[in-house]
């Protein structure tokens, strides 16, 4: 089911309270809003409030035998990939970004952010549909740039779908397939990349694909292998 509402804080701040304050939320259950006014992103980042746009959150309860939690960021990476590669004209065009930024022709598409509430996981997802934010030093771009965009609600039934789909795949078959096509669809091996962490500190490598627990290999430029877990990464070059 989804349900839409015409502003609110946060999708993802509403459907943490709710299961805080005991509500079980069924899977597959998504909160829409037309407007954010507290949006978030990653590491405090303001999330884009963009009329048309897609907004939304759903929930993932977490069971003994999933596998670990950390995964779920590749099963929504790979859901909007999927959800948005039918609206762009030439595949190449669409490239994901460690650990789950959508890109187009290079530009952020999209934004997710997971947060935890006891064992149930909830997902927050934007994409700019109809317009993109201005972000110093990030390219920005939004569906409208490539095409016709879909309906914020048509978009909404479609990522849904494939969400769901994702999702039992992840559990399925656990996170090493999941990796294989997030691999397949990012920047290759070799590109330069530029790791910011929370505390402000940055370091730059190459892209040395992933560990099997999906953390960034990010190659030094004296060839050691740092393991990245959390950060923002910046294409270089």
């Amino acid at each position: 089911m989804i349900r839409t509402v015409p502003e609110t804080g946060s999708t993802n701040a509403d459907l943490l309270a709710r299961i805080a304050a005991g509500e079980r939320i069924p899977e597959g259950d998504w909160l829409v809003a037309d407007r954010q006014t507290s949006g978030r992103g990653r590491q405090g980042h303001v999330w884009f409030d963009g009329a048309g746009n897609f907004m939304g959150s759903t929930v993932v309860h977490l069971g003994a035998h999933d596998p670990a939690a950390p995964g779920l960021s590749f099963v929504a990476a790979l859901a909007v990939y999927e959800t948005v590669l039918p609206h762009i004209a030439q595949p190449h065009d669409l490239m994901l970004k460690w650990p789950n930024d959508v890109l187009a022709r290079g530009a952020k598409l999209c934004g997710l952010l997971l947060e935890r509430e006891g064992d149930s996981a909830v997902v927050g997802i934007g994409v700019n549909l109809v317009s993109a934010p201005q972000i110093e030093g990030v390219r920005t771009c939004s569906l409208a740039d490539f095409g016709p965009a879909p309906s914020r609600d048509a978009f909404a039934a479609d990522l849904a779908v494939s969400f769901d789909r994702e999702l039992g795949r992840w559990r399925q078959f656990g996170l090493e397939p999941l990796l294989n096509r997030w691999r397949a669809a990012a920047h290759p091996p070799g590109t330069s990349l530029r790791v910011r962490g929370a505390d402000g500190t940055a370091v730059s490598g190459t892209f040395d694909g992933l560990e099997p627990d999906g953390a960034l290999r990010l190659r030094l430029e004296d060839g050691t292998i740092r393991p990245i877990h959390a950060g923002d990464v910046l294409l270089e070059g």
